[in-house]
């Protein structure tokens, strides 16, 4: 018992002051625990074979075929549009969408899939991006409440529950209680929010790439939508005919009729009827070139949305090199819309800068052109050795023919699961399909797996068996109860959630349930309690990091928000009291 609490305070403490990275401090833990004969070799290397291992593998490697094939694209952007730039109803709606992602994929995924988002739609309302952040990574967190896979320690406790010879829970055990959290937590900041979040303007306001290359050069940033109707004098024009860019000083990005979309439409393209274009350019010359050719403005059209999407498309700086075989010709014999798909824009040549129709001026070696473009238009031109692409960039392509494919493999997982198969079983089997059905090639999917949360899980697990084997959880639990001993019920309840909390804000997640775990369990048989709901509100409880940027997802956003640590205990102090609030009430009242 000594032994084990020694290793215990010691691991402990190199979690809290992080004195090395925390897996490794998981696996020096497990070696410690065999090396110094509290556990067997075969016991101390048994969490490499736990469920919560597998089970943690499997939801990362469906999370990666989930997010390859675009499928939470589509739904953010769906979210977005549906948002608008109203605050309350992007918190709201934002803060819902990215809690129930939570519940089935990583919350820190979760939270980074609609961190760019949040950033586009706090350009473009005029909101303070401090003021979207914090709600929506809070939301990530509490969304991590609402199934058994939706963090690491609620995957993990059902093989410490196993440990001790308790019957594991389902996949939705903890459903109700994390509806509540979320709920509350989306409640929170729609009725306190603008008293506890920062009031500063220019907070969080990250200025992107783009920001800066649009503010230097003055370049044209506003994209609007029209379709052409069927007595419009447009019809049967080309581009160039049309006068778009001499006469009217603007930019076609794309055209979309039916099925047929056409990006950077080149010069001898002509007009139909019913077509849809997306113009740049200011709202002067649009209203004038809509005027004329008797145009009809409307929303986004799905198919060329992405021309909207600074995820997708923007402007970038192309250098033409020496050699490049553009130099001595002109845009136009050199076929640049037709060739790549993307719009120039502007252009310097020998010092002067060039605007409207360039298609004629002769390139000279160190030229520089402006264009627009989706970003998997632009990875070819920067492929390409007639280029230099100065702006930096990065393009994930979407394998879109295999949507149904991974929506199938991740609700198959589900639905086992809810079956009654075990969580590991159900989710890897899920994960398995995924590599079979060619949604993920197998070294995708080795390469989705988090390798440090893999050796944190497995190296912290054996610490939790060798608490129960030697009666160290019993012993410390005892010490606990002498404090509560006699009380109402409650009050061990409330101690063990608020003892959860403090653990949480200044160590992992998974590293305070691993300790936890048996101590709780032990509380519960002293006071006569059923150890099982305890063991599980104080995994609950571990996501309770809402004081301190301690938690994944607060770490992520701190910077992208301009966050301090004082902003994260001014709103985490009201969050930390609702969240105890709600989780004491409902595990007292509902699972006891």
């Amino acid at each position: 018992m000594t032994t084990v609490l020694v290793i215990l305070i010691a691991t402990v403490a190199m979690l809290v002051f992080e004195v090395v990275r925390i897996d490794v401090v998981a696996i020096v833990c497990m070696l410690a625990l065999a090396w110094t004969g509290a556990l067997t070799p075969q016991e101390a290397f048994s969490g490499f074979s736990s469920n919560a291992v597998i089970a943690m593998m499997a939801v990362m490697i469906l999370g990666q075929g989930i997010a390859k094939t675009g499928i939470m694209d589509r739904f953010s952007q769906a979210v977005l549009k549906k948002a608008g730039t109203s605050r309350p109803r992007v918190i709201g709606l934002m803060s819902l969408s990215v809690g129930m992602l939570s519940g089935f994929i990583q919350n820190i995924g979760a939270a980074a899939l609609f961190l760019p988002g949040i950033l586009n739609i706090s350009r473009r309302g005029k909101i303070p991006a401090s003021a979207l952040i914090m709600p929506i990574g809070f939301s990530a967190i509490l969304g991590g409440t609402l199934s058994m896979v939706g963090s690491g320690p609620l995957i993990l406790i059902n093989d410490l529950l196993r440990n001790a010879d308790l019957t594991p829970y389902g996949l939705f055990s903890v459903t109700p209680v994390g509806i509540l959290l979320l709920l509350s937590g989306i409640g929170f900041f729609f009725f306190v929010g603008k008293f506890v979040l920062p009031h500063s303007e220019s907070t969080g306001n990250v200025v992107s790439e783009q920001d800066r290359l649009i503010e230097a050069l003055h370049l044209p940033h506003h994209i609007w939508h029209y379709t052409i109707p069927q007595n419009s004098a447009l019809i049967g024009k080309t581009t160039e005919q049309s006068g778009i860019w001499e006469k009217f000083q603007l930019n076609i990005l794309g055209i979309a009729k039916g099925k047929d979309v056409e990006y950077a439409p080149w010069r001898e393209t002509k007009f139909e009827a019913g077509q849809e274009m997306v113009l740049l350019g200011s709202e002067q010359a649009v209203t004038k070139f809509a005027s004329a050719y008797g145009l009809i403005h409307q929303g986004r059209n799905d198919r060329l949305s992405g021309l909207n999407d600074p995820d997708r498309a923007g402007f970038a700086e192309v250098i033409i090199p020496p050699r490049s075989e553009m130099v001595g010709q002109t845009i136009r014999k050199f076929s640049l819309r037709k060739r790549y798909a993307v719009e120039p824009v502007m252009m310097f040549s020998t010092g002067k800068e060039i605007r409207g129709d360039f298609s004629d001026h002769r390139i000279l070696p160190g030229d520089t052109m402006v264009v627009y473009g989706l970003w998997e238009k632009m990875s070819d031109l920067k492929a390409s050795p007639d280029f230099v692409v100065a702006t930096p960039f990065a393009v994930e392509k979407k394998d879109q023919k295999k949507v149904w494919a991974a929506s199938l493999c991740f609700l198959c997982a589900i639905g086992l699961a809810m079956a009654g198969a075990p969580i590991s079983m159900a989710f890897f089997t899920g994960a398995t399909a995924m590599v079979l059905t060619r949604v993920l090639a197998i070294q995708e999917a080795y390469q989705a797996i988090e390798w440090k949360v893999v050796f944190l899980l497995a190296g912290l697990i054996p610490l939790g068996v060798a608490m129960q084997k030697t009666g160290t959880a019993a012993f410390l639990a005892e010490k606990v109860m002498m404090l509560v001993q006699g009380g109402h019920p409650i009050l061990i309840v409330l101690t063990i959630a608020v003892l959860s909390t403090l653990f949480s804000l200044f160590m992992s997640n998974v590293g305070a349930i691993v300790v936890l775990a048996p101590l709780v369990m032990s509380m519960a048989q002293i006071g006569g309690l059923d150890p099982r709901p305890l063991a599980l509100m104080a995994t609950v409880c571990t996501a309770n990091s809402f004081m301190l940027p301690t938690h994944q997802v607060n770490a992520l956003l701190m910077s992208a928000g301009g966050y301090r640590n004082a902003d994260y205990f001014k709103a985490g102090s009201g969050m930390t009291l609702i969240f105890l609030v709600v989780v004491v009430t409902m595990f007292h009242f509902l699972y006891l």
